[in-house]
């Protein structure tokens, strides 16, 4: 299993970039999206009036239509329900929702009648004479944007009920209780569904709540993956929910971890289940995993594990050894931190490093690979003259030159430090999941950031709130809202949680509406509290002023508004600015 210096372990180690970049940088696409015919290439008339789906795109919108008063589009809205609800007799609230919900629509309705004095009369008049192509504000009105609609418009219909089936299948996921909104990625992706006689669509949702599942859960899956709704129920969909079930997951599990941003492989999901148990991951190790990380299973279907297991297995790991990574450094296999590692392999492997001591700094150096984005091979040796054997004698020597050497980004010696101390970065993630943030998710990378100090330390200030009064709930909440309240010492936080008490007499629960109070300077808060106490005890200012109002204004702001309410106001502010301490 040794890396040799041949083309094949060159072609072998590209072959793995190519995977990852094409996981990572490219959309996946499982399957085509079945559409209705579009419409022909010339613009379809009737009385004067453009029924081309390519009139609603913003390009093709007047400038003046951009400019339309409130008032205007009101009218509008008003007006086209008129037409829909009592010309048209559709429903209440299907007339309503489209005409609210259609603004692209109603632009280029207005811009053809934007002389017009009375919006309101005229849009009235110009429905009686110029019927509309009715697809188009239905169509926007389920979530669709002007320019997915040219090849979803129907060719030689206008008038939605010429569409037999259409509104009954849309009333059929409405009553079901999944989002109009919703409804347009399964127009584009599952258009064949409304075309269904009358009780099959309902059958099928029927089946999947057969399956175990609950309504809520049924209505994410239509709405992130319309193509279960065609045909018989998925198979490969039933049997990875059975193998989820079979290792003791909820039967809605699988429904938290749903977007409609992504596409879903479900045989792919299948067989990383089957591929883990074949490599040696017992039950209990695939449970861990994969609540412990769930973008591994939803994110790629899988196939992030099969590009990090090969690359390990590769470099001499054992399944115990890779599963131990996994579970000890999970960040690893978000998208950006499995990049990074496979890149900084290649990296080592193009300087001309064993096998053996690549696995060793990949052991040992885990996050410093794949916590950084690394510069060329070629680029780096141009410093060494092509030296590879000193640089890789160098890196070998201590890895944390890599990061000097060959990083995209400047990296500090007390960086440096924190990486060479993993433990660090674990208690830091460990707290940062207790909050409540998702393992491995854009917010947790950039809490991480946010976040000045050891995990040791943030759980030390974090208590210092919960000590003086307040509920751990609120401490989470309010430490989301403003996450520079834990980069305050302990020792701050208690004499800012002081000041509030015994300068101003308010409880520490006046700070949950306004968390950043804890974030402001000392010296501003002792000024600003003493000028508003002494204008209080002369009943010149309100007894109970937020403490948002008291600090986030400006000075000249809180002089005009509450220094200058009393005669000697201002001499006494300019006292208390010489003689309040700022610290």
């Amino acid at each position: 299993m040794l890396f040799g210096r041949s083309s094949k372990r060159v072609s072998c180690i590209c072959k793995m970039i190519s995977q990852l970049n094409h996981l990572f940088l490219s959309p996946a696409v499982y399957g085509k999206p079945s559409t209705i015919m579009s419409p022909s290439s010339s613009s379809m008339r009737i009385q004067g009036f453009r029924c081309h789906s390519t009139e609603l795109t913003r390009s093709s919108i007047p400038l003046a239509a951009n400019r339309i008063s409130r008032v205007a589009r009101t009218d509008a809205q008003v007006a086209l329900f008129d037409y829909l609800h009592c010309t048209r007799g559709f429903h209440f609230t299907d007339a309503e929702h489209i005409s609210k919900n259609s603004p692209h629509f109603l632009q280029n309705l207005l811009s053809k009648v934007e002389n017009e004095q009375d919006m309101s009369r005229a849009l009235s008049k110009f429905f009686r004479y110029h019927p509309i192509n009715e697809f188009e504000p239905f169509l926007e009105s389920l979530g669709l944007n002007p320019a997915e609609l040219t090849s979803l418009l129907p060719r030689n219909l206008i008038f939605l009920s010429d569409d037999h089936g259409l509104l009954d299948n849309y009333h059929v996921l409405c009553d079901y209780g999944i989002p109009r909104s919703k409804i347009g990625k399964i127009f584009k992706e599952a258009n064949e569904i409304f075309s269904y006689d009358y009780g099959v669509l309902a059958m099928k949702l029927k089946a999947y709540e057969e399956l175990g599942l609950g309504r809520p859960t049924v209505i994410k899956l239509a709405s992130c993956c319309p193509l279960l709704l065609i045909g018989g129920v998925n198979n490969e969909f039933a049997v990875v929910l059975e193998k989820l079930k079979g290792l003791g997951f909820g039967n809605d599990w699988i429904g938290g971890y749903l977007s409609d941003k992504r596409t879903y492989d479900w045989n792919r999901m299948l067989d990383t289940i089957s591929f883990l148990s074949g490599v040696g991951y017992s039950e209990t190790q695939m449970v861990i995993l994969f609540k412990t990380n769930p973008p591994l299973l939803f994110e790629g279907s899988g196939k992030r594990i099969y590009v990090l297991v090969g690359l390990l297995l590769k470099l001499g790991f054992k399944m115990n050894e890779v599963y131990s990574l996994f579970i000890g450094s999970p960040q690893i296999l978000s998208p950006k931190c499995a990049k990074n590692l496979l890149k900084g392999v290649y990296f080592l492997f193009e300087i001309g490093m064993e096998t053996e001591d690549i696995a060793e700094i990949v052991s040992t150096h885990l996050l410093l690979l794949s916590s950084h984005s690394l510069k060329g091979p070629i680029t780096v040796l141009r410093n060494f003259k092509g030296d590879r054997y000193s640089l890789s004698e160098i890196i070998k020597e201590d890895p944390l030159k890599l990061l000097s050497l060959a990083s995209k980004s400047n990296v500090n010696a007390v960086e440096q430090l924190a990486f060479h101390n993993p433990a660090n970065y674990s208690k830091k993630t460990t707290f940062l999941l207790r909050l409540g943030y998702i393992e491995n998710s854009d917010e947790m990378a950039k809490a991480l950031k946010q976040f000045r100090g050891r995990g040791d330390q943030l759980q030390e200030r974090f208590d210092c709130l919960v000590q003086a009064g307040l509920d751990c709930n609120v401490v989470s909440n309010m430490i989301k809202q403003a996450p520079s309240v834990l980069n305050q010492t302990t020792e701050v936080l208690k004499k800012k949680i002081h000041i509030l008490k015994t300068c101003l007499g308010y409880p520490v629960e006046s700070i949950i509406a306004f968390p950043s109070y804890l974030c402001y300077d000392i010296g501003r808060i002792n000024l600003r509290f003493a000028m508003y106490e002494w204008l209080r005890k002369r009943a010149a200012a309100k007894p109970m002023l937020s403490v948002s109002t008291l600090l986030a204004c400006s000075d000249t702001r809180f002089v005009k508004y509450l220094v200058n309410i009393h005669p000697k106001g201002p001499a006494k502010w300019e006292s208390l600015k010489k003689s309040v301490p700022s610290s």
